[in-house]
Formats: C-alpha cells, sequence, structure tokens
C-alpha cells in the first residue's frame, strides 16, 4: 500500500509533521498541493455555481476550496496512473496516535481494494451502523450519511476512476461533493475511532482556508441546514 501526503511546498511549519507522517505512513511521498487562490489556477479550472447536481450548492466555491479539490483529484489521477489498487490519501495536518496506528493500518490494509473509498475523520459524527469489521477496537462501517472532511482516506482504484470521472467540473467542495454517493456510484465507509486528529498550526490549513464570520452569517447558517438536511435524505 502507498501513501500521498498533500502538502503546498514553503509551508516550513508544518514540515516536521509532514516529515512524521512520511515515517510512519507506508510508501508514503509527498504530493504538492495546488494554490487554488493564484489567478491562472481558477482561470483554468472549470467550475459551476452549485448547480451541476442535486441539491443545489448554495455557497460560491472559494480559491481555498478549489486548490483542496485539485489536489485530492490529483492524488486520484496519481493512484490510476501508478495502477495502485488503493493508496492512503491525507493532508498535511494529519496526527495518528502512535498507539492506534498498527491496528489502524491492519484494518485498511485489509480492505485496500481497487473499489474502497473508506474515510478516516478526526471527528467522531458518525453513527456505527452497517459494521463491517473491527481491529483493536477499530470499527470499519457503513454510515447512511457521509461524514465532511478530507483529512485522511483510503483510496481504492476504481473509486478513483469515479471520482475524476465525475469531477471534471467543480461545483461544491470535494467533501461536501463525496457525500453525494447517488451522483458518483461510490460506497463510503468509515473508521472509528481510529487515533486521527487535526494538528493545529498558526496560519491554518495550506490546503484549504476557511473564512471567519460575517454579517450573512445567519443567512448561511440557515442555507447550511438546509442543504446538509437535503443531503440527509438520500442515506447510503
Amino acid at each position: 500500500m502507498h501513501s500521498l501526503i498533500i502538502h503546498m511546498p514553503g509551508s516550513t511549519e508544518r514540515g516536521a509533521n509532514v516529515e512524521r507522517l512520511l515515517q510512519v505512513l507506508p510508501n508514503a511521498e509527498v504530493v504538492e498541493a495546488v494554490d487554488g487562490r493564484l489567478p491562472e489556477v481558477q482561470a483554468t479550472t472549470p467550475t459551476a455555481p452549485g448547480d451541476l447536481f442535486r441539491p443545489k450548492y448554495p455557497f460560491p466555491l472559494k480559491g481555498g476550496e478549489i486548490g483542496c479539490f485539485l489536489s485530492h483529484r490529483k492524488c486520484w489521477q496519481r493512484i490510476v496512473d501508478e495502477g495502485w489498487d488503493a493508496a492512503l490519501v491525507v493532508e498535511d495536518d494529519l496526527e495518528i496516535a502512535p498507539e492506534k496506528l498498527p491496528a489502524l493500518l491492519e484494518l485498511i490494509q485489509r480492505h485496500a481494494v481497487p473499489d474502497a473509498f473508506i474515510r478516516i475523520p478526526p471527528k467522531d459524527r458518525e453513527p456505527q451502523t452497517a459494521v463491517l469489521d473491527s481491529e483493536q477496537g477499530l470499527t470499519l462501517f457503513t454510515p447512511p450519511v457521509i461524514g465532511l472532511q478530507t483529512t485522511a482516506q483510503l483510496v481504492g482504484r476504481d473509486a478513483a476512476k469515479r471520482l475524476l470521472a465525475t469531477t471534471e467540473t467543480l461545483d461544491r467542495p470535494v467533501d461536501t461533493f463525496l457525500q453525494m454517493h447517488w451522483v458518483t456510484g461510490q460506497n463510503v465507509q468509515t473508521i472509528l475511532p481510529n487515533g486521527a486528529h487535526e494538528k493545529t498550526f498558526g496560519s491554518g490549513s495550506t490546503v484549504q482556508q476557511k473564512s471567519g464570520g460575517s454579517g450573512q452569517k445567519l443567512v448561511r447558517e440557515i442555507q447550511r441546514f438546509k442543504y446538509r438536511s437535503a443531503v440527509k435524505r438520500r442515506p447510503q
């Protein structure tokens, strides 16, 4: 099994964490993150205003979200090009508790097949339903509603092909898109608990920067609630 670590060059404060990931993840290498804030990247990336699929996504794509999506597509393409059965795709703020890592890798390895997409989220927000396997207290299951975040996941080659085919034009963030199994045709599993955490850095994510509050916060929260409610009505 191989591992791809998404990392923006020049992000020196994250360098030490990337070095640790290179040491502990199997056959790990760094994949240069795409800076979606660059005008030339935005000019050459096909995007749509959240209306390619249903439910309609109510917010415009930010530069950081474009970069995050393109960085993951870059990894999916690498998996296909290399002909790997599957690979771990992780972002550079991932931390994994050392005592959990052996069991996590063992569980992942048993399911590292071309059709797989297995999330390893830092936040435990998904009920453990439809349990498929377990290892030393770590449980692999199919959640009814796919969670958000793309901090760490196992991506199979056939899964990568499906995702690439449905993301030639971007209309919403990558984690939001991955929830739409009815569009991708991709079943998604989750491992919880998993020992994964998001390491905090002063400058925020090198893959995706999140905006702060604004005078439109209440309106945004209502729109977000309606969107997430629509997603929940289409469980796996």
